[in-house]
């Protein structure tokens, strides 16, 4: 069964309930719960270096501890995402987080690498509850309205990415590694609680069995080139991104500027402005300018990675650059997700499910290749292979209009 035949098949269910604006205490709550989820996926990125002592692996291994993670969230994204059409969402959410709380208790007992390698694959996998709550809120969100409310729980979901780098470094330094994971595991029960209590149920919109949803996600992949296209530009962004932030915390704390694991983390709160811009291009993609201000995404951020270039010897100009590239992948984040969710509203879960797997895919990928690059060639081989990234993107974004002229269907929103 084809994915259009799907979404208008007899057996789909309509949500319990479509308000017709979505309170503001829940979008807080949503990007709140976004953003707890997702920082899951980073708080080992500035305990690397602590780790790789601890047990006694190199810092190339300690990386790998990042690469897992983002694969599991992939492995999350294409088989536990698409039930978020299949099941009911306030009960699949609460079922996915008891699994993130073990797997982190496991993380944070671990007596070795392997052991912590397959917990935080476990809770990299069950962490997409992020990615169920976002094309939530945008059913919930009335047309109108929809990409400022998607981008009001892109930021908390971001702001989420950014800050725990910091929040993983200032616990470490203080109490331990071993607390960053316990305490989020705490984290995650209370949150399983507060929002099986403060969601509204929501029903499937599609019953059919699971090995069709799964093909059913493989058939929207192939009939939504838009939906290809926005999942490649953001694996270029997000892998450029992913380098980045993987290795900056060997150069902060390498021999031009002796960071300490605290200093790390405080570094990474600039990046945390960024996450203001996507409110921002929420109203952007309701405005219409989704393809332009792509565009300018992909530009400012090759830019600031020559910027970052210029900072290996400099801290100011290394957080100026760190701002800018988390405003270009966030805008860039938010203006895709407005396109992927107009494609078909009875299929976001899976859609969405297609587009983050893509793009983290591509950041697993940047986490990976950019240690390797910044070990063989230095911080000048890392920020080029950066900018290279979205110059790539920005080439094929120069396709869009000739693609489009000559026939190509789903991209009349890129």
């Amino acid at each position: 069964m084809s994915a259009s035949t799907d979404a208008q098949s007899p057996r789909r269910r309509e949500p319990t309930e479509v308000p017709q604006g979505v309170p503001g205490w829940l979008v807080a709550l949503l990007a709140v719960a976004s953003g707890m989820t997702v920082a899951n996926l980073y708080y080992a990125q500035p305990l690397l270096s602590t780790l790789s002592g601890v047990f006694h692996i190199s810092t190339a291994t300690a990386g790998a501890l990042i690469t897992l993670t983002q694969i599991g969230y992939v492995v999350g994204m294409l088989f536990l995402v698409p039930l978020g059409d299949r099941l009911e969402k306030r009960s699949l959410i609460t079922v996915l987080l008891t699994v993130t709380t073990i797997a982190l208790l496991v993380a944070g007992l671990a007596t070795s690498f392997p052991m912590l390698l397959i917990a935080s694959l476990v809770s990299g996998a069950t962490s997409v509850v992020a990615q169920i709550l976002v094309p939530f809120a945008a059913s919930l969100a009335p047309d109108h309205a929809r990409g400022r409310v998607v981008g009001r729980v892109m930021s908390g979901l971001l702001t989420g990415i950014l800050l725990s780098r910091t929040l993983s470094s200032v616990v470490s330094d203080l109490v331990g590694w071993r607390v960053v994971f316990l305490g989020s595991a705490a984290l995650m029960a209370v949150l399983a609680v507060a929002l099986r209590a403060a969601l509204p149920q929501h029903a499937p919109t599609t019953t059919l069995p699971y090995h069709h949803v799964l093909r059913s996600t493989v058939q929207l992949v192939r009939t939504h080139p838009a939906l290809v296209r926005r999942g490649l530009y953001q694996a270029a962004m997000f892998a450029a991104f992913s380098a980045f932030w993987t290795t900056v915390s060997f150069v902060l704390t390498g021999p031009h500027f002796h960071y300490s694991s605290v200093g790390v983390g405080v570094f990474a709160l600039v990046g945390a402005a960024g996450a203001a811009v996507a409110p921002l291009a929420g109203h952007w993609a309701d405005r219409g300018l989704v393809r332009p201000m792509t565009g300018v995404a992909f530009l400012v951020a090759a830019l600031s990675f020559a910027l970052a270039g210029f900072g290996g010897h400099s801290v100011v100009l290394l957080a100026l650059a760190a701002i800018l590239i988390d405003v270009a992948v966030q805008a860039s984040l938010i203006l895709g997700q407005h396109t992927v969710y107009q494609l078909d509203p009875a299929a976001r879960a899976r859609l969405n499910s297609a587009f983050i797997a893509m793009f983290f895919a591509g950041g697993a990928a940047g986490s990976q290749i950019g240690s390797v690059v910044y070990h063989a060639g230095g911080w000048t081989a890392l920020t080029a292979l950066g900018a290279a990234l979205p110059l790539v993107a920005l080439l094929y974004w120069s396709t869009e209009r000739r693609q489009r002229s000559t026939g190509e269907q789903g991209t009349a929103n890129l």
